[in-house]
């Protein structure tokens, strides 16, 4: 789960999907049945995950997404 809070979406991005592919790569060799997602505020997905350049990364990658709403604490969308 990933908050993007700092001044740099691009570069919390950064970080998220490096964290992201060293995830799976583990998990694909322990437990390869199992799916990986990054979960994102709502807020953020509105705002950055939207973007033309993150949603090609995201589609590249294969990142599967979960879209939750930080106050209300309930997931708003699953994104495969």
């Amino acid at each position: 789960m990933k908050s993007f809070i700092s001044n740099s979406p691009i570069s919390e991005f950064h970080k998220a999907l490096g964290q992201f592919i060293n995830y799976q790569t583990v998990l694909s060799q322990k437990e390869p049945e199992r799916e990986l997602y990054l979960a994102v505020p709502q807020t953020t997905y509105e705002d950055f995950f939207k973007l033309e350049l993150i949603q090609l990364v995201i589609k590249n990658q294969y990142i599967k997404l979960i879209i939750y709403h930080p106050e209300r604490e309930t997931i708003e969308q699953w994104i495969k």
